[in-house]
């Protein structure tokens, strides 16, 4: 299922097939019972994951960029697959009369197109994701969402019926901006002439980039380069756009310096770190 959002005028709603009529997909063991059927959280963390990677060997197959992880849309994904297992239904829209796109909406995610796949199956924990998502790669109304050039973002979601062992799967994909920082490694630093019975001159570099998305990639705007004397606070030293920086450093000391990117949307990246010691 896919809308674009209200907001935007275009209220318009492709239906795609339900998988409960993929036959084929819901045949599997027999159904544990409700006193031996029990999944450690991680277990389900873990098999989200492994669909996740799945979900984008799917789209790099065909040379498209894989969407990111969106941690909201990863809460509303297992909420959804949630609410199937403890109402007992299979549908993008709740008991409640409420759908995804709804969600969405209501979390306050900004966003400009979405989509959603569901699917469920009794197989085991080793083989309910590769089973949900060949489910879905052998729908042409799912695959289209599956490798869209349209989405960027991903959240995905599995709940387990404890009664049965009924695993329902939820994916909910997204067009938004870009949240994703930009990455900054540190190369190793020179400690190069003019130095002084005190001081060293360091001379510090790095390269960077923002990471690339399927569409709406920020891109790179800056770069912020930290300093640390001997375990102390971390104080900024310079903020810029170039991709190198030196300056003369007291010896008998150690000092750790750290670079991260930010994009032009706003969103900084991890920390690349380097240390060196003159002491």
């Amino acid at each position: 299922m896919t809308r674009m959002p209200a907001a935007l005028g275009r209220r318009r709603l492709a239906a795609l097939l339900l998988l409960a009529v993929l036959g084929a997909a819901i045949a599997g063991p027999a159904a544990a019972s409700a006193t031996d059927y029990t999944v450690d959280p991680a277990t389900i963390t873990a098999q989200e994951s492994s669909m996740v990677s799945l979900l984008n060997a799917d789209r790099t197959a065909l040379g498209l960029v894989p969407v990111r992880v969106d941690s909201r849309l990863m809460a509303i994904a297992r909420a959804r697959s949630a609410d199937m297992v403890a109402n007992n239904y299979f549908s993008h829209t709740q008991p409640d009369g409420r759908n995804v796109f709804d969600i969405i909406t209501a979390s306050r995610i900004t966003w400009y197109s979405a989509g959603e796949i569901i699917a469920w199956n009794n197989y085991p924990m080793d083989s309910t994701t590769s089973t949900a998502n060949r489910q879905w790669m052998d729908s042409p109304g799912h695959k289209a969402i599956i490798i869209s050039t349209n989405f960027n973002y991903v959240g995905v979601g599995l709940a387990v019926d404890p009664a049965t062992g009924k695993k329902l799967w939820t994916a909910v994909y997204l067009k938004g901006p870009d949240r994703t920082g930009a990455r900054a490694t540190l190369a190793k630093p020179t400690v190069g002439t003019g130095s002084t019975s005190t001081t060293q001159r360091v001379y510090l570099s790095w390269s960077g980039a923002d990471v690339r998305l399927q569409v709406l990639t920020a891109g790179l705007r800056s770069f912020v380069i930290q300093r640390q004397i001997d375990g102390g606070v971390w104080n900024t030293i310079a903020s810029t756009t170039y991709r190198s920086y030196s300056l003369a450093i007291s010896k008998g000391h150690l000092n750790q310096f750290r670079v991260a990117a930010t994009d032009r949307a706003g969103n900084r990246g991890a920390w690349s770190m380097v240390t060196v010691d003159l002491r």
